[in-house]
């Protein structure tokens, strides 16, 4: 093919080559690793390979390529501080990668790699600009550049281990302290003698002048717990060259940021900000993020203050500081979503599909932020106002513009190293640490013993099958976290059983709740969870003694059991019901489920709807009314997958998992599709129709773009619809009106009461205005300047207003105070001319009076009010106040 110069010709080109080469194309995975704890996201292009090459996930396929979509702006892999300021740092990033599960190693790999680098018919980059690196003792690699590829040997750069230990070195992967590992190559592009910079393994390495453009990883070892590297029965290939660096050496540009892909970008965000493309960092900034945010939104992110919800929100709010800084007053950055789905859309058809969802979510946060972003900056100013360059902010500051205005650490940080002053981060962590420890303070217990014991047994768990279990060994026992031998009467603590019926929280289910009683005490299971392998049971000895080593008999309450039960079941239906009235874009944020009541929580934009909620209900309860089964199966998780089985938000699955299976079935594009299937280790009905009736009894939002919905089944809905029914029956019959006409009787009144409210109004001002009329009679004369002080009966703080307006505009370069008195309450009010405001503030008198009378005020110099309780001395206060004011007025 001709030379490819466009981003989106070099992805395709990439991608042709391989399969060329009889490799498998594989869509990018999403930016959310799936069974992988390790990453808060996908940064690699082999993320979505791990299991492979460890041999737990066979593949169809032993040769794959594809384009993978990464972030690094969050967990062990964080690039956002340096995104704008250098050439090459990004947050959203372009991997492609080609990869041999135990079929072609080092000589393909490296040959696959100079034919498509150097070819004419593919790239065709100058040989002559490119240097490798291999691994120290790598002489296999070293031949075969030198000897098969024809490289000198002069360009071939060995890297021994430079990190400070065996196998630590630039050109050796490991995934870890054990597993998979070997030696890599790399390839460096010389960008010219006119860019500082030394090669690969001198000191001056980190200039710009020699950029690595691609990594091969040649997986051949096996590491052990002692240091030992075994061979792999199967060797394998694992490589990835950044999209962005291979554009800007086929684009004849140096920095990322100057290719065709960002420089589109730029001039889109100038376009909105009505500025010029001038490459300034702030554009830079824009750019990258709008990648990283509408990728990240189009995989079910959303901004929130936990996890990865709340790296979305700081680079949201990092690319709308630097909008502010080019200018822009309003928000801006949602626009920046079209230009993004022209320019990538094609290759990630995710964007287009939610474009008007991303942009949505992107406002929302922009409109939300808007509200503090103002004052933040007004208060980091000034804290600002008497620091240099090389001064230091202090943590005390920046803790409270994270903790008051919600400015994360690095948008502060951001600011402040534009004028070259740091912030003392231990202090900050000091606050922080201080908040954290606040917050257990507040929580139910005071130690979370799943986090301090370590319990080495495994417990096993029967509670699927049966709600007791006799003769079950008690193995440990504890209190206030530190292991002991014995609970006595009274004492809360933690029991440790061998094998257990109890449910320990997860999937959004509470811990279950029962006893465990030995032939010398009863143990009351207040609540269960996960330490590690072990299931551990909170509560208190009710009776006698508990000791280890103990026989013991555990039982469930079946009824809290049952309503669990019910509620987790109906939680599942709820589901699907919600994505089939609002759309499959519904997708779960997390749940709570008790024996009382279900809670679910889920991404959508907007309120749902009265008439929603009730086709949501209807769907839920025509499966209950079905009573069909709850079918669950075991089954490896990618046959789940295949099955159209929905992964749970949060829940991290294994190799096998759990398939829950309800409600009627559909035909779909000609399929036969069950109305919910979700993977779930959670305790359920065996079949619909157990829930006997789902009813929602609250729907409201606690997030941007996150609803709530709370329900209830069985009888608690059951208790719920009856309440509901004897409110509406005594309501009938207070307004002495048919139960159906309630609503309508009720609209009547509020109608009628809004319309006398409104007469009121009307008539207060009247005689408010009337009032002021009489009370110019009183006004006096003191130091020069007019001043009316009166109290009024009848007016409070809504009505004192007007009538002072009235007053002021009869009344010129006055001092007025008025003080109202209904109900034994004192509203305060005071008004003073502008051109008397140099000499006394009618803040300054408010605060007076209200110290006085022991209430409270405050306002500015020209008007302020207040409040007290009436006293027995306010007559004395009112008489000496003209006293007060001559003070004053000097």
């Amino acid at each position: 093919m001709s030379q490819p110069f466009r981003s989106a010709d070099i992805r395709q080109a990439f991608l042709d080559f391989f399969v060329s080469k009889q490799h498998t194309v594989v869509s990018s995975s999403s930016l959310i690793p799936h069974n992988d704890p390790t990453l808060l996201f996908t940064n690699a292009g082999m993320n979505q390979f791990k299991e492979t090459f460890l041999g737990m996930e066979p593949r169809d396929y032993t040769r794959a390529v594809s384009s993978q979509k990464c972030v690094r702006a969050g967990g062990k892999h964080n690039d956002l501080d340096n995104v704008g300021y250098t050439a090459r740092h990004h947050t959203f990033f372009e991997m492609l990668g080609n990869f041999s599960f135990g079929d072609y190693f080092k000589q393909a790999g490296i040959a696959y790699i100079w034919e498509f680098l150097t070819s004419d018919e593919w790239l065709g980059i100058d040989k002559d600009r490119l240097y490798v690196t291999i691994y120290e003792t790598d002489d296999e690699a070293f031949d075969i550049w030198n000897k098969d590829i024809g490289i000198p040997s002069d360009r071939i750069i060995r890297i021994g281990d430079n990190k400070g230990a065996p196998y630590a070195s630039d050109n050796f992967w490991t995934m870890g302290d054990t597993g998979p590992c070997g030696p890599c190559t790399e390839v460096f592009y010389d960008h010219g003698p006119e860019i500082e910079g030394g090669l690969p393994g001198t000191p001056e390495e980190d200039g710009d002048r020699f950029i690595e453009i691609w990594n091969c990883v040649f997986m051949q070892f096996n590491r052990q717990k002692d240091g030992t590297m075994l061979p792999l029965p199967a060797p394998s290939v694992d490589t990835g060259m950044g999209l962005e660096r291979i554009s800007a050496i086929m684009q004849g540009v140096h920095g990322n940021y100057e290719i065709d892909l960002f420089v589109h970008l730029m001039d889109a965000a100038a376009v909105i900000l009505d500025i010029q493309n001038e490459q300034q960092s702030s554009l830079k900034v824009i750019a990258d993020h709008i990648r990283a945010v509408a990728f990240l939104i189009a995989d079910g992110v959303l901004p929130s203050n936990e996890g990865r919800g709340y790296v979305l929100r700081r680079v949201i709010r990092r690319a709308v500081r630097h909008g502010n800084k080019l200018g822009a007053e309003n928000e801006f950055f949602f626009k920046m979503v079209a230009p993004l789905v022209a320019e990538m859309g094609a290759a990630y058809p995710e964007l287009k599909d939610k474009q008007s969802a991303i942009e949505n979510a992107i406002k929302k946060e922009e409109t939300q932020f808007a509200k503090t972003l103002a004052q933040g900056l007004r208060l980091l100013a000034s804290e600002l106002t008497d620091l240099q360059d090389g001064d230091t902010l202090s943590g005390e500051a920046a803790f409270k513009l994270y903790d008051t205005y919600g400015f994360p650490l690095d948008l502060t940080a951001d600011i402040t190293r534009e004028r070259g002053i740091v912030i003392d981060e231990a202090e900050f962590d000091e606050h922080m640490q201080a908040q954290r420890t606040r917050a257990r303070d507040a929580g139910k217990f005071d130690v979370d013993y799943s986090s301090v014991i370590q319990v080495e047994s495994p417990t096993e768990f029967i509670g699927y099958e049966q709600l007791e279990e006799n003769n079950v060994n008690v193995i440990a026992l504890y209190q206030d976290g530190k292991s002991t031998e014995h609970l006595d009467e009274g004492m809360e603590g933690v029991v440790i059983i061998d094998r257990t019926p109890f449910y320990a929280e997860g999937g959004g289910q509470v811990g279950e709740l029962g006893e465990i009683r030995t032939t010398t005490g009863v143990f009351e299971v207040q609540d269960t969870k996960k330490s590690g392998q072990a299931i551990i049971h909170y509560g208190v000895v009710n009776m006698g003694r508990v000791s280890v080593q103990q026989t013991a008999d555990a039982h469930v309450l079946s009824d809290v059991r049952a309503a669990s039960a019910k509620n987790h079941s109906a939680t599942h239906l709820l589901h699907a019901a919600l994505k089939v009235v609002l759309g499959d874009e519904v997708a779960q944020k997390g749940s709570l489920v008790s024996s009382d009541v279900l809670r679910f929580d889920f991404a959508y934009d907007k309120p749902v709807s009265s008439a929603e909620i009730m086709r949501v209900e209807r769907l839920v309860n025509e499966q209950i009314q079905a009573n069909a089964p709850a079918c669950i199966e075991n089954m490896p998780i990618d046959e789940a997958m295949q099955k159209g089985a929905v992964a749970l938000f949060g829940e991290k699955y294994g190799s096998d998992v759990r398939v829950l299976t309800m409600g009627t079935d559909s035909i779909v594009d000609g399929q036969r599709k069950p109305f919910s299937i979700e993977l779930c280790g959670g305790l359920h009905v065996q079949r619909t129709g157990d829930i006997g009736v789902f009813k929602i009894v609250s729907e409201s939002g606690i997030a941007a773009g996150i609803r709530r919905i709370e329900a209830v089944t069985g009888m608690g809905a059951i208790k719920y619809i009856q309440q509901n029914d004897q409110q509406l029956s005594t309501l009938a019959s207070q307004l002495k009106v048919k139960r159906p006409e309630v609503a309508q009787r009720v609209q009547t009144m509020a109608d009628k009461q809004r319309d006398l409210e409104k007469q009121l109004e009307r008539l207060q001002q009247k005689m408010a205005s009337a009032q002021a009329a009489s009370l110019l009679d009183d006004v006096q004369t003191i130091a020069g300047t007019p001043v009316l002080i009166s109290m009024v009966e009848g007016i409070d703080g809504k009505s004192i207003r007007p009538l002072m307006d009235d007053i002021k505009s009869k009344l010129q370069d006055s001092v007025i105070v008025l003080v109202g008195d209904k109900d034994g309450q004192l509203a305060l009010a005071a008004n003073v001319a502008k051109s008397v405001t140099a000499r006394i503030k009618a803040g300054d008198i408010v605060r007076h009076l209200a110290g006085e009378l022991g209430g409270k005020g405050g306002g500015k110099p020209d008007y302020a009010q207040g409040g007290a309780s009436k006293t027995d001395n306010i007559g004395a206060v009112i008489t000496a106040l003209p006293a007060w004011i001559e003070s004053q007025l000097g």
